[in-house]
């Protein structure tokens, strides 16, 4: 797509207030190959404007005529299916065939769910002798990252959309072309000018400001649990509401039952997708001490088959890259003992780094306790089931996980006691209208499905 050098605000595509612009650069070449604005406060001040004007109509849009408008949405963005695809491969540096399979079509799904809910939804309800309503929250501040572009647009724009809130979006300033694209396809589908907005901008200028905008109702942010918590305590001088969606440690844990060839290698192209840049990737393997070695094998083996350039990519940017692989040679530091991987970079030009798998890594080590974000996965022995709940449970973090045993009923058993928001069961798929969202600092409220509109919805009780 030809980028745009505006900002889209009340339905038209307006010059920036200011004049600086953000390079928009290729991971794999390091080549520049677009620029956009670089909002200002004024940028997010006019767009919350036609935001909050055009609230009071969009939330009094009849659900079956706002469901009407998101599903045009849905398909226009089915359409343009391979432009979304090309444009996430060069920005963000994801292998075409990933980039189609999930960053182009997982948001359709979820704009198509959204659709359905917004017909289906009972925006009222009778309690004794009240009447409840829900209502919609108001302008809605979103803050998107850059690993799922435009999944995580839709998942925020398009419930907030169906409660009949209007939108300010921020993207990532790695990522700003897929949501041009995103904001093509809302006036292609025809949406009210001011209900959905979008200015392009670095987080500490146009992400704080709209963070702090007196206006902004609600702020939907994820990233890191750093600026989650600038971000919880900008909102929470407001009194205004937050729905946060942060960093992750996830566990693998693979109990003693489990077809273990299996666990291992889906627990490994688990971390490896999307490059490691995945915030529920699950990159804490829990073994039983019995099993270890052999499981140990199985990950190096399964490692060997993500070659640079072919099944996986670059991480994002320089910055990323340094620090993924920081964490490395961390891991070297403390003690871990290297399978696979390491810190050299295995291409001089791009920013790349080698998939990695850890082993004799200790619970308290660093690379099992912070999110590296990147292709890295530690493997950790327990001792029995109690021991691998103590380590599975034992971070700050709480965001996904899995188990593996040889039935079911046995992984769920152990699920209901792990303290995470998501849990795959023996490889279980992931479900789009499942809500998504964490325990501890993974982050405050939920994402898609009906629990990800809720988030949207404020109730009003009526007793007569």
């Amino acid at each position: 797509m030809k980028p745009h050098d505006g900002m889209y605000i009340d339905g038209d595509w307006r010059p920036a207030a200011g004049t600086e612009t953000i390079a928009v650069v290729n991971p794999a070449d390091e080549q520049v190959f677009a620029t956009v604005p670089a909002g200002t406060a004024a940028d997010v001040d006019a767009a919350v404007r036609a935001a909050r004007a055009a609230f009071p109509g969009w939330a009094a849009t009849a659900p079956a005529d706002r469901a009407a408008r998101i599903g045009a949405l849905r398909d226009v963005l089915a359409a343009r299916r391979e432009e979304i695809a090309e444009t996430v491969a060069a920005e963000l540096g994801s292998p075409l065939a990933f980039a189609q399979a999930v960053h182009a079509d997982l948001p359709v799904k979820v704009a198509g769910s959204y659709a359905e809910l917004a017909a289906s939804h009972a925006f009222e309800e009778r309690i004794g002798n009240s009447t409840v309503f829900h209502e919609p929250v108001g302008v809605v501040g979103a803050i998107t990252p850059w690993n799922y572009p435009l999944h995580q647009i839709v998942a925020k724009a398009a419930p907030a959309l169906a409660a009949g809130c209007t939108v300010v979006l921020k993207p990532a300033e790695d990522t700003p072309l897929v949501a041009q694209l995103f904001a093509e396809a809302v006036h292609e589908a025809g949406l009210p000018a001011g209900v959905f907005n979008l200015v392009t901008g670095l987080g500490p200028v146009a992400g704080q400001a709209l963070a702090a905008h007196e206006d902004v109702d609600l702020v939907s942010f994820t990233g890191s649990t750093a600026v989650g918590k600038q971000i919880a305590a900008t909102a929470g001088a407001a009194v205004k509401r937050v729905a946060l969606e942060l960093g992750g440690k996830s566990a693998n844990v693979i109990l003693p039952s489990a077809d273990l060839a299996k666990a291992v290698n889906v627990g490994v192209a688990n971390v490896m997708s999307n490059t490691g840049q995945t915030c529920s990737a699950w990159t804490r393997m829990l073994v039983h001490r019995d099993q270890y070695d052999e499981a140990v094998a199985l990950a190096a083996a399964a490692a060997a088959k993500y070659v640079p350039g072919e099944r996986i990519g670059p991480v994002v940017n320089a910055k990323q890259q340094a620090r993924v692989r920081g964490y490395i040679e961390q891991g070297l530091a403390e003690g871990a003992r290297l399978v696979a991987g390491g810190p050299d970079a295995p291409r001089a030009l791009g920013y790349w780094v080698s998939p990695t798998i850890f082993a004799d890594v200790r619970p308290g080590m660093t690379i099992a306790q912070e999110e590296i974000f990147g292709p890295v996965l530690s493997i950790l022995a327990y001792e029995d089931e109690d021991d691998a709940l103590r380590i599975a449970n034992g971070t700050v973090y709480g965001l996904a996980g899995a188990v593996w045993a040889g039935d079911d009923a046995e992984a769920v058993a152990f699920a209901r006691r792990m303290e995470t928001g998501q849990v795959d069961i023996n490889g279980g798929r992931f479900n789009p209208s499942a809500p998504f969202g964490g325990y501890k600092q993974s982050g405050v409220g939920r994402e898609l499905g009906p629990h990800g509109l809720a988030e949207y919805l404020q109730t009003k009780s009526l007793q007569f």
